[in-house]
């Protein structure tokens, strides 16, 4: 068995895996963004969240979670910590009270106009070591895989 297993093993490297080098960019990535983001404490999916709800000025919970690429606790999670920073206001849908419906707050479109520029920038380092072209397919492809 230790034979097999040795030689089953010997041609696997993890570090040639797509899931590994996902999480190792994705980790570079958090990284420079929390980095760019320190002053103003907002988390890569709270950042999301907040943007997508203050471009949409008016969304339901669910669609946020859809538009923003989180599951349903996520964006739970992620709203109600936005609500709690009086970020965003969280109401009901006055035709199906199940619904709820999120706007944001004049400092949620604060927060998000003085720090967009930063996340432009952590995006612009992560992807630093590429040439445009090389970051311009790269992006093609994780959209095509995601």
């Amino acid at each position: 068995m230790a034979d097999v297993l040795s030689d089953t093993l010997a041609d696997f490297h993890v570090e040639d895996h797509v899931g590994f080098l996902l999480r190792r960019a994705h980790q570079r990535h958090v990284a420079l963004f929390t980095a760019a983001m320190a002053h103003a404490e907002i988390t890569p999916t709270q950042f999301t969240a907040l943007l997508k709800t203050v471009q949409a000025r008016r969304v339901t919970q669910n669609l946020l979670g859809r538009q923003a690429a989180m599951d349903p606790a996520t964006i739970q999670g992620v709203v109600r910590r936005l609500v709690a920073r009086g970020l965003i206001r969280r109401s009901c849908d006055p035709l199906d009270r199940r619904t709820a419906v999120l706007e944001p707050t004049e400092a949620g479109v604060a927060l998000i106009a003085r720090v967009v520029t930063c996340a432009q920038q952590a995006h612009e380092a992560a992807l630093a070591p590429l040439s445009a072209e090389e970051q311009a397919h790269l992006l093609q492809l994780l959209r095509k895989i995601g």
